[in-house]
C-alpha cells in the first residue's frame, strides 16, 4: 500500500471544484507524465490490466471512511485500491483514466479471486466526492449502475472532530471551537443563497467546517443520478457502536457472502476535550431544519439532535 503521505502530493490535498479546461494542455501532459509514468511507473505501464471500481465510498470527513477503506478489503471478494482518498473524479481527473486504472488490483488478480470465491469487487473510497456536483456527473457516466456507500456522522460531532484535527495537524493553540462556530454561522446566514453556484459550493462553502454536515443538499445530486437501490447510508455512530451488523449491512448490499472481519482496528482517531454544554445547544438548533430535511429525503432517522 503506498504510503498517504506520497498520495498527498499528487496537484492538490484539497479536492476543489474544476473543469478540464482550468489546466493547460502542457501542463496536463506534464502531470500525467509525472504522476503517471514517474511516480506509479510499472503500476501505470500495466494499466490497461488492472480492474476498475465497482463501487464508491463517499461522505463527510472525520466520518469514519478511513477504516471502513481497511474492513471492506478483509473479505476475500474485495481488494482494495492503493490507498483512500483517490480523488481522481475531482482534482485528478485531469491525470486520465490510465493513472486511474493503475491504483487497483490487476485483472489477473480479478480472475484468481472470481475462480475462487465466484465473484471480484474494488473499491474507490474518497470522502469529499459526496458534495461535488460536478463528481456525481462523471460517475455517472463512467458507471451509471455502480453502487454508492455514504457514511454520515452527527454534523455536530463532525464538525468537532474535523476542526480539532486541523487544529492538531497545525499545532494552533489560540483557535476556539466558539470563535469558529459564530464566524461559520454568520457566513452561512449570508451566503447560502449562493449555493446554485457549483463553483463557489465547492471551492468557498464547503470549505467551512458547519457546512459540511448539510448532508440533504449533498446527497440530492446523488438521489437526481442514481437509483436509490444503489445508494446505502451508513450512521458513523453505528458503524462504531455496532461494526459487525453494519459491515454485515454493507456485504448484503454488495451483493457478497457474509464474512467475519478479524481487524476492526478504527483508523485516524485523534483525542480532543469534551465540547461545551453550551456550544452543543447553540449546535443542535442550528442543525436541526437540516437534519430533517435529511431524514425526510431517506426514509430514515439518525439519532443526531441531542
Amino acid at each position: 500500500m503506498i504510503d498517504k503521505q506520497k498520495k498527498k502530493i499528487i496537484y492538490n490535498p484539497k479536492y476543489h471544484y474544476q473543469t478540464q479546461q482550468d489546466i493547460s494542455t502542457t501542463k496536463n501532459l506534464y502531470q500525467k507524465f509525472r504522476y503517471g509514468l514517474i511516480q506509479r511507473h510499472i503500476y501505470y505501464l500495466t494499466s490497461g490490466f488492472r480492474s476498475l471500481p465497482k463501487f464508491f465510498v463517499i461522505g463527510g470527513v472525520r466520518c469514519g471512511t478511513t477504516s471502513l477503506y481497511h474492513y471492506l478489503g478483509q473479505h476475500n471478494c474485495i481488494k482494495q485500491a492503493a490507498y483512500d482518498e483517490l480523488g481522481y473524479f475531482d482534482d485528478n481527473f485531469h491525470l486520465g483514466l490510465n493513472w486511474y486504472r493503475s491504483l487497483f488490483p490487476t485483472k489477473f488478480m480479478q480472475k484468481k479471486i472470481e475462480n475462487q470465491y465466484k465473484k471480484f469487487l474494488t473499491y474507490d473510497v474518497t470522502p469529499f466526492y459526496i458534495y461535488n456536483p460536478l463528481v456525481v456527473d462523471r460517475i455517472f457516466k463512467f458507471s451509471p449502475n455502480v453502487k454508492i456507500i455514504a457514511a454520515l456522522r452527527n454534523p455536530i460531532d463532525r464538525a468537532y472532530s474535523n476542526f480539532n484535527n486541523r487544529l492538531q495537524q497545525l499545532n494552533d493553540t489560540k483557535t476556539t471551537f466558539e470563535d469558529m462556530v459564530n464566524n461559520e454561522i454568520e457566513i452561512i446566514e449570508k451566503k447560502e443563497k449562493d449555493t446554485k453556484d457549483d463553483a463557489f459550493l465547492v471551492n468557498t462553502f464547503y470549505e467551512l467546517d458547519l457546512a459540511k454536515g448539510f448532508y440533504a443538499e449533498q446527497l440530492r445530486f446523488w438521489f437526481e443520478k442514481f437509483p436509490k437501490k444503489n445508494i446505502l447510508l451508513i450512521s458513523s455512530e453505528d458503524l462504531s457502536t455496532d461494526t459487525n451488523r453494519i459491515i454485515s449491512e454493507i456485504f448484503e448490499f454488495l451483493e457478497v457472502p457474509k464474512q467475519e472481519i478479524s481487524d476492526l482496528t478504527k483508523q485516524n482517531k485523534i483525542k480532543y476535550p469534551k465540547m461545551r454544554d453550551s456550544t452543543r445547544e447553540i449546535l443542535i438548533d442550528f442543525f436541526k431544519p437540516y437534519n430533517e430535511k435529511l431524514f425526510d429525503m431517506i426514509g430514515k432517522r439518525f439519532d443526531w439532535n441531542k
